[in-house]
């Protein structure tokens, strides 16, 4: 095996155990169809969520509508009340996608999710919703995480 081979491998490798699939609800995809969600570090599901500390979140998903904009909401449920999370970007547009969004193409939301010193540790369910120009989700996903303290 030459050498990029074996970085090729030593990146799969690294690749493989920093990010896992999330498991995730669809909680209303209106205008579009989510392909998978992924969560970068994470070892385990529930991913652990360390506080002071941020996490790459990529949603890749099919559009079923065409939009000039979109807009990111996201909540975290905390006994059955959604709690709003700040999100550093809210513009889904300055988030890997490419606006104006079309019809029937793949697009992956790209963005960070700082987990700040405040937050309780806690199971919480994250309620992320990608809006279109009306106002409907082009993606409704629902994930549980769990915040714990920072090591």
């Amino acid at each position: 095996m030459d050498g990029r081979s074996v970085v090729m491998v030593l990146f799969c490798l690294i690749g493989l155990t920093c990010a896992e699939k999330v498991k995730f609800v669809d909680c209303g995809s209106v205008s579009g169809k989510v392909i998978s969600v992924d969560i970068n570090p994470c070892n385990s599901l529930p991913c652990q969520l360390q506080k002071g500390k941020s996490y790459s979140v990529n949603v890749t998903f099919i559009s079923t509508v065409e939009s000039q904009t979109s807009t990111a909401v996201v909540h975290g449920i905390i006994a059955g009340v959604p709690v709003p999370f700040p999100v550093p970007i809210k513009d889904g547009c300055n988030s890997g996608i490419q606006c104006p969004i079309q019809k029937q193409y793949t697009y992956n939301y790209k963005t960070e999710l700082p987990v700040k010193l405040e937050y309780p540790e806690i199971n919480v369910t994250v309620k992320w919703e990608l809006k279109d120009d009306d106002k409907k989700d082009l993606f409704c996903i629902m994930f549980p995480v769990r915040i714990v303290k920072a090591v």
